[in-house]
Parts: C-alpha cells; structure tokens; sequence
C-alpha cells in the first residue's frame, strides 16, 4: 500500500464522520433541543458576560480572542512547523500540526454552511464574521493548535512535571472560549462542540501520522536488534 493510500484510509472515513457528526450536533441543538434545558439558558450565560464588562476585561478578552483569531493561527501553526522540523528533523511533527489545524478548519468551514445559528442577543464587543454562530472557529483552532503542540512537547520532554507544564498550553485555548462568550460572539455551547471538534482532529491526525511514527520505530528496533543464532549442529544425547 502506497503512503498516499494509507494516510487516505486512515484519516479521510473518520474525518468525514467527524464533519457529519458536527452537522448532526448542529442540527440538534438550534432544531430539536433549543428548547430544552441547558439550552434555554445559555442567552443567560452572555448576558452575565454583558453586565459585568470592565475596560481590563475587556482588553484582555480583545488580546485572547485575537490569538484565535485566522490570521495568528496560521502565523503561529507556520513557525511552530518550521521550528519542530528545525530541531526534530522530522517531517511527522509538523505536518500533523499542520494538519490538525486544517482539518478543523475544514469541519468548521461545512458545518457553518449548513448550520445557520444566530449570536447572543447582547451587543457585540467584535465584528460579527458572515459565518454561523456555530460552531466558533476561534475556539476550535485554538485548540487544534496549542493542544496539538501541547501533545508534541509532552511526547519529547521525559520528567512528568516538564508534561505537565507542557499541557499547560490548553488554557489558551480555555482562554480564547471564555472571551469569545464574554465578548458576546458565541454560544456557550458553540465554543463546547468547538472543542470536541479540535480534539477529534487531533485524535484522528495523531493516530495517522505520529502513531504512523510510532510503528516505524518499533519496525526499525524489531529488525535491528540481534537475533539468536542457529547451530545445524544436533547435540548427542548423553
């Protein structure tokens, strides 16, 4: 099997699952549960967000809400790739990086096309972006990027508290969700299908190409290590 056909096989059946799961939890939500709880609630969630705005916070949450934003991610995914492929001298780091960015991208993209949910009923601390409120792209690439490297460093660092400091990077994701509900851009349940969206992608981007690595590894030290030799020689019973 090829290597095209392989990562093909691998990554397109649950990546089109992925895109029609997100579809589905759309359609669930704004159609047959909107008016269900915790549903019903949430227009409460940004107006707590609305009532208790500060100038502080609101500089904080317009910093946030820029890391998130299309044109930093992209920046930062680009210099994050060049450098793990600088200093790993490997390609499978930085393309699964790459590539679990894009994939949510790409799901986010579909689903907003057939979800057409409006923002909070507050006044908006952002320009409102022609896409659905559903799901929010800030959020969800965010959390592709900095969960996604966050998986990278723990892999590379050996001492369990180097990991942890490692996955210290998801609260920038974490941090780009509350600002998107405090600026009144989204739904909380919009930034919550976010972050199963980025985590999907990179769970289906890890199992194809660094777990792809993995098998490699394992091929490479199976073969290479010394096998037992055999003597043709029969020893004489005593």
């Amino acid at each position: 099997m090829s290597e095209t056909a392989f990562y093909a096989k691998r990554i397109l059946p649950p990546l089109v699952a992925l895109q029609l799961g997100m579809i589905g939890l759309g359609l669930l939500i704004t159609k047959v549960l909107n008016d269900t709880w915790p549903f019903t609630v949430e227009d409460g969630v940004n107006r707590y967000f609305a009532a208790h705005r500060t100038g502080p916070l609101n500089a904080v949450t317009w910093f946030f809400s820029f890391v998130g934003s299309t044109p930093v991610i992209i920046g930062v995914t680009a210099v994050a790739a060049f450098v793990l492929l600088r200093t790993l001298h490997s390609w499978r780091e930085p393309i699964f990086l790459c590539a679990a960015v894009t994939a949510q991208a790409i799901v986010f993209f579909f689903t907003t096309l057939v979800i057409d949910r409006q923002r909070p009923q507050v006044h908006h601390l952002d320009n409102s972006p022609p896409t659905s409120s559903f799901p929010s792209g800030h959020t969800s690439a965010a959390f592709a990027l900095y969960a996604g490297l966050a998986l990278i460093l723990a892999g590379l660092v050996r001492h369990t508290w180097a990991k942890w400091l490692c996955w210290l990077l998801v609260l920038v994701p974490v941090a780009v969700a509350l600002s998107r509900l405090y600026r009144g851009m989204h739904h909380p349940s919009d930034v919550t299908a976010s972050f199963i969206n980025g985590a999907l992608c990179i769970t289906i981007m890890a199992a194809a190409i660094l777990g792809r690595k993995r098998l490699s590894s394992t091929a490479r030290t199976e073969s290479s290590s010394p096998r037992p030799e055999y003597s043709g020689r029969r020893r004489r019973p005593a």
